[in-house]
């Protein structure tokens, strides 16, 4: 490849993030003084959300380092956990009520709700100049993608997505490797995963079910289309119309929200920013110039059972134009004969080059990784999602996987879902942010909230 180390490293640390010189003007709480942060100190953390992966992430954060001061959500029974395990923490239900009270006495806020609520939480904190970590995909629209990275750009707070780190030895390694020609250039890409593991492609049930006291069912919906609260799927409700949903017989909350397009991004907004972090760092991606999507049937609420879409990527930076394809539902890629029988992992990442293929960060066949074990190891190995984002707070490097970094993988996961809603190959403009082949599918791009909401 004709890409040099020094142009590698500087789109791997620096361009696609928010840069080091944007952090030479530091937020006021991390330079220290009364009511502030000072680098030295705890950064006190606010999360809205915790009862789901919410209050893994927040005791995550606790052992980083994180004072976990405030916490926010709209069930007191699913929040429970967390209420007890941090007695301390002031509680509230509505995160704008939370910003407002606590004013500077929190620096950071943790956005641990389902899809459709990470864009106005988010928005809220950066404008109060909050350092912020978002639970992946970062928003459930084009374009609240775009307005919360730029928004973030101006803030000029830390932040982070939790996408599987790209910062790792693996994904540092895979990097390496591409980069030192072990396969040759890369033309395909080929990642899979095992989800969903909750409900798709069924319809809306009929009825209407009453309110827990204990849940604030109108601030769970927030921006999105008001609709009648159903408790659980009656038994045997999803037979044959769902790929194990085993945590929850919720039809929306809990956990089920991913599964209707009102609030979730379905099985590739689930796994997609995780899959693609790393060969986005590695291959230099940035906006595909078409993409499609074939599925089961598609419903007009709902995600389908399984999927492939199709993304065509040009040529960049002495790279040749690869094609990255996604798959979901069980399905995978044709098998490498490579694997020499081992069988293939239910989720994973299958890179083909010129000279050989990559699955993970391992050359395929063995004999040839062998010619590649002395690649050095150029790229600094970070501590992980949590750590890099509390260096960050306290003035460090910015987070591997920051707003900007993340904008491109949101992206990715937004428009495979519009190709999927479609059925349609569609042509994407990524400067312009639009399809110029097919005028319905901009619709999909920006959609309305419910009166009241706005970004």
């Amino acid at each position: 490849m004709s890409m040099t180390r020094r142009e590698f490293v500087k789109r791997s640390t620096a361009a696609g993030v928010i840069g080091a010189a944007a952090f030479t003007i530091l937020p006021r709480r991390v330079l220290g003084g009364p009511g502030q942060t000072a680098p030295s100190g705890k950064v006190t953390l606010a999360g809205v959300g915790v009862g789901g992966v919410g209050f893994s992430q927040l005791q995550s954060c606790d052992k980083a380092g994180f004072q976990i001061v405030a916490l926010c959500d709209v069930d007191d029974v699913y929040a429970k956990k967390a209420f007890d395990r941090w007695p301390q923490a002031r509680r509230y239900r509505d995160y704008r009520e939370m910003l407002q009270a606590e004013g500077d006495k929190i620096d950071a806020v943790h956005c641990g709700t389902p899809d459709h609520t990470h864009a106005v939480i988010t928005l809220a904190a950066l404008r109060r100049k909050k350092h912020v970590c978002c639970v992946k995909p970062l928003t459930r629209t084009l374009h609240e993608c775009r307005t919360i990275v730029t928004a973030a750009r101006e803030a000029r707070v830390a932040t982070q997505v939790t996408a599987s780190p790209n910062t790792s030895e693996t994904a540092c390694r895979t990097c390496e490797l591409i980069t030192a020609g072990a396969i040759g250039a890369v033309r395909e890409v080929h990642i899979w995963t095992n989800r969903p593991l909750w409900p798709h492609g069924m319809e809306r049930p009929a009825g209407e079910d009453p309110v827990p006291k204990t849940l604030d069912w109108d601030l769970w919906i927030g921006p999105a289309p008001m609709r009648p609260f159903k408790d659980t799927w009656p038994d045997g409700a999803l037979e044959l119309k769902q790929v194990g949903a085993k945590h929850s017989k919720g039809v929306y909350h809990p956990w089920n929200f991913r599964g209707w397009w009102d609030f979730g991004t379905g099985a590739l907004g689930d796994m997609g920013c995780h899959h693609l972090n790393t060969p986005y760092r590695a291959l230099n991606l940035k906006h595909p110039t078409s993409v499609y999507a074939s599925s089961t049937r598609v419903l007009a609420e709902t995600a389908p059972l399984a999927s492939v879409v199709t993304y065509e990527f040009p040529a960049r930076e002495g790279m040749p134009p690869v094609r990255v394809v996604w798959y979901d539902g069980g399905l995978k890629p044709p098998y490498p004969p490579e694997l020499e029988g081992k069988p293939m992992p239910d989720q994973g990442v299958l890179y083909l080059g010129d000279k050989g293929k990559m699955l993970g960060a391992d050359i395929l066949p063995a004999l040839r990784a062998k010619q590649f074990e002395s690649v050095p190891k150029t790229l600094p190995r970070r501590s992980g999602t949590w750590g890099e984002w509390f260096d960050a707070c306290r003035g460090g490097e910015p987070a591997g996987c920051n707003f900007e970094w993340a904008g491109p993988l949101t992206e990715f996961v937004l428009l495979g879902n519009i190709a999927i809603r479609t059925g349609k190959w569609l042509a994407w403009d990524g400067e312009q942010q639009k399809f110029t082949n097919h005028e319905a599918a901009n619709k999909f791009i920006q959609e309305p909230y419910r009166g009241g909401w706005s970004l």
